[in-house]
């Protein structure tokens, strides 16, 4: 009878705890993949992807707050090229954010504040952060660069700095979540 007991003791909890967690899990994320492409990642419930006939690979943005977005960019590289050859993760976040995120002639200020270097299933990641600066506003990015099969991938999440407290822990979960095959 103990033994009864005990195993539905253990069944609820297990239960209760899948109902606490897992809500947390999928807290307003859904994923998307790219099997041609061969990367995926989570982004916000709601957000609707567009198609792009240049530049970004593809784009979701938020319906009401349609300038936060998050986006896939993807460029060419010598199949033997590792990211380490490109720099350490402060070297490729001042160049990205110099010539991609605030290129000359643009208007924008890209200050990069954070680099860090992390290491997922044998592939190598720099995670970027910058506060951009706009002729009338501002904006805060995160980005996770990676080189596979010859293809050097930039993940970008981008918000106002009005949302930013609001949206960072979601986008570094989001900007986390990005990966290549």
């Amino acid at each position: 009878m103990w033994k009864k007991i005990t195993v539905s003791f253990i069944a609820a909890l297990a239960i209760i705890l899948q109902i606490n967690v897992a809500p947390v899990e999928a807290a307003g994320l859904q994923g998307y993949i790219d099997t041609g492409d061969g990367y995926k990642f989570l982004y916000p419930n709601g957000w609707v992807a567009v198609k792009t006939t240049k530049g970004a690979d593809i784009i979701f943005h938020d319906l009401i707050e349609s300038s936060e977005n998050v986006s896939v960019v993807i460029s060419q590289v010598d199949k033997d090229k590792k990211l380490s050859d490109l720099g350490t993760a402060s070297d490729v976040g001042y160049k990205l954010g110099k010539n991609a995120i605030a290129p000359p002639g643009s208007g924008r200020e890209a200050e990069l504040i954070g680099a860090e270097t992390n290491e997922v299933k044998g592939k190598t990641y720099y995670i970027l952060e910058y506060d951009v600066k706009l002729p009338n506003s501002r904006r805060h990015n995160i980005a996770s660069v990676v080189i596979s099969r010859g293809k050097l991938f930039t993940f970008n999440a981008s918000t106002t700095d009005r949302r930013w407290t609001k949206m960072k822990k979601v986008f570094e979960e989001v900007v986390s979540s990005f990966s290549v095959a």
